[in-house]
């Protein structure tokens, strides 16, 4: 659908969205003044479209420099009664949460909503933590939609709940459910006119101890009104078929379980929970004691499970309850329609309805690894950094702490220049760590730009003033790339699309007493490997700054250059250099010669690293 297609103010019109295309359209209908994030999948397309429309929509937007500072900014914001909006991937919530865990004790006088993308199979993620653990522990009202109507609907219920209690409410999608496409039907739409509101002191703004105390009395009373509503909510749902078997689903689980009883002509009862903190506990007791069996069905850890084998207990309820913690489903990982089918088989006996595969659907794909892109800078800076030390000679590994982005695929072959990675600005942190526990280990750490923005800066001060010896690598290559092309503090646009300052990442670095700052171009490769040598030579902490923009926005520049990549397989010796050492995804031996394919993007680096010069250009 056309971006600007989300601002057509039409009650009624169905359009064909995806999840997260109805959930800028779902804000947008609610009325929201400021919007502020941090670009991480399955939440991305979200900020990019923010991007393109926000100033047509009279909405503040921006790319924050990390999770905590784009809570803060919706926090503050809503605290001037206006209506805000934040959204990230999970692990975001993990930065963001010191201050969106004081958020609940604070209120707003506005309105506030996080949405949360989490990533049930880790598809795009170091882990696959849930969401809902954050709103218990927060005591922060949470949203289940499982499909794009849904997200749009409950954003204007999960906002009117914030309105009511003043307190920031989150929408939990996963990747399934934020990357699904459907028709969503739109409610009325009028530009935004509130752009400014105004802060009030009422004396609970800043949690001393005394006023805390206060605070978490009235969040307490607030949850408790809440959870009454939860069992009332329309969002809800007893589906009663008039069996005594039933399935309490929520989130885009719901979908798989719709899936296998519609296929299957199955009658099975369904607690549809879209409301899921506060637990409805009234409805839930309502069903069980309908049910003699129940089977618990949500992604990824058995929270419902819990909270319902919890009533039983309480109720003194016998339904027997099925999920995970029985083994009836598996405890990781997202589910497909065949998994529900498989758990449904261990509590009820039905005829299998499934389509029987053909001879091709079963034929297993092979795999097929992550890799760099033809061209990719980062390429060029891994395989410098292991010629620089391999020239060491050492007889002890080196170590190699990474960070979150494209660069993370440096832990493959042949470059093997990832063995450490935890979080977002961790391979500065975890450099510390090491340079303080080893001895003669080189440490060659690599972040990129945005993600030094967003987390890497403490950590280096902390390196200068703890006197640390290592290598960091920022490589900056113009853009956030790895979620799709974001502007960050070191781009000079805002995400209003607005000139706006470029923060230098050599004068921050130099700035915090770093006397070993060196800028290179990374596809100058003979540079390059002199560079890391003098670094790992240096007594103390080195930055080297490796920049040249990423093919996704040197694409105008990659087709201006005229002139191809050719081999000469007359002065080629097999070597496989190219092949082996570089390893571009655009070089191939096929039939014992050395071929470069269309996708090349001309960057040259081959040329450099050929011992015989069989790799050239050719205008």
């Amino acid at each position: 659908m056309k971006i600007k297609e989300l601002l057509n103010s039409e009650k009624g019109k169905k359009r064909f969205m995806l999840g997260n295309e109805a959930a800028v359209r779902g804000v947008l209908e609610a009325g929201v003044s400021l919007a502020a994030t941090y670009p991480g999948t399955p939440s991305s397309e979200i900020g990019d479209i923010l991007f393109k429309v926000a100033k047509d929509a009279n909405v503040y937007f921006e790319f924050s420099s990390n999770e905590k500072v784009a809570i803060e900014v919706a926090a503050s914001a809503a605290s001037t009664g206006l209506r805000t909006f934040s959204f990230m991937k999970h692990v975001g919530v993990n930065v963001a949460a010191d201050s969106f865990m004081t958020s609940a004790y604070i209120g707003v006088e506005g309105s506030l909503l996080v949405l949360v993308a989490d990533d049930p199979s880790t598809f795009s993620s170091q882990n696959e933590q849930d969401t809902r653990h954050f709103a218990r522990q927060a005591n922060i009202p949470l949203f289940e939609p499982s499909n794009p109507q849904e997200i749009k609907d409950f954003i204007h219920y999960a906002y009117d709940i914030s309105d009511q209690f003043n307190i920031p409410v989150i929408l939990r999608t996963t990747t399934r459910v934020s990357h699904m496409r459907g028709i969503v039907e739109t409610d009325e739409y009028n530009k935004n006119t509130k752009t400014f509101g105004e802060f009030k002191d009422n004396g609970l703004h800043v949690p001393v101890p005394e006023a805390a105390r206060v605070m978490h009395n009235n969040l307490v009373e607030k949850i408790s009104n809440i959870r009454k509503i939860s069992n009332e909510s329309p969002l809800n749902k007893i589906i009663d078929n008039g069996a005594d078997v039933g399935i309490i689903a929520s989130g885009g689980a719901y979908n798989y379980v719709a899936d296998v009883i519609k296929q299957n002509n199955l009658k099975i009862n369904v607690l549809k929970i879209g409301f899921s903190h506060p637990y409805p506990e009234q409805l839930v007791k309502q069903f069980l004691e309908q049910n003699k069996e129940v089977l618990v069905v949500e992604e990824v850890d058995p929270i419902n499970e819990i909270e319902t084998l919890a009533i039983a207990g309480r109720y003194n309820i016998n339904t027997i309850i099925h999920g995970k913690k029985d083994k009836t489903l598996p405890e990781t990982f997202e589910y497909t329609p065949d998994i529900i089918f498989d758990a449904l088989q261990k509590i009820i006996s039905f005829e299998d309805n499934r389509h029987t595969p053909n001879e091709m659907s079963s034929i297993q794909l092979p795999s097929r690894p992550a890799t760099l892109c033809s061209g990719c800078p980062h390429r060029a800076s891994y395989y410098a950094a292991r010629e620089a030390i391999n020239s060491l000679n050492l007889d002890i590994e080196s170590i190699h702490p990474s960070d979150i982005g494209c660069y993370t695929l440096g832990i493959a072959p042949p470059y093997k220049m990832a063995n450490y990675l935890m979080s977002m600005g961790a391979s500065v942190g975890t450099s510390c760590g090491f340079s303080k526990s080893t001895e003669n280990q080189p440490i060659i750490s690599f972040i990129g730009d945005s993600t030094f923005f967003h987390a890497g800066i403490p950590p280096l001060i902390n390196a200068v003033h703890n006197k640390n010896k290592f290598t960091l690598v920022i490589l900056d290559n113009r853009i956030t790339a790895m979620t799709g092309g974001q502007t960050n503090p070191g781009i000079p646009i805002d995400g209003m699309g607005d000139d706006a300052p470029a923060i230098s990442i050599e004068a921050l670095v130099k700035s915090i007493g770093i006397n070993f700052v060196k800028k290179v171009n990374p596809l100058d490769v003979k540079e390059m490997i002199e560079v890391y040598k003098d670094a790992l030579n240096y007594d103390g902490v080195s930055v080297i700054i490796a920049k040249y923009p990423c093919n996704l926005i040197n694409k105008q520049k990659i087709r201006e250059r005229k002139y191809s990549i050719v081999v000469d397989n007359e002065k080629c010796v097999h070597c496989n250099i190219c092949v082996d050492k570089l390893a571009c995804p655009s070089i191939n031996e096929i039939d014992g010669k050395i071929t470069i394919d269309q996708v090349c993007n001309k960057c040259g680096v081959c040329t450099q690293v050929c011992p015989t010069g069989a790799i050239s250009k050719k205008e």
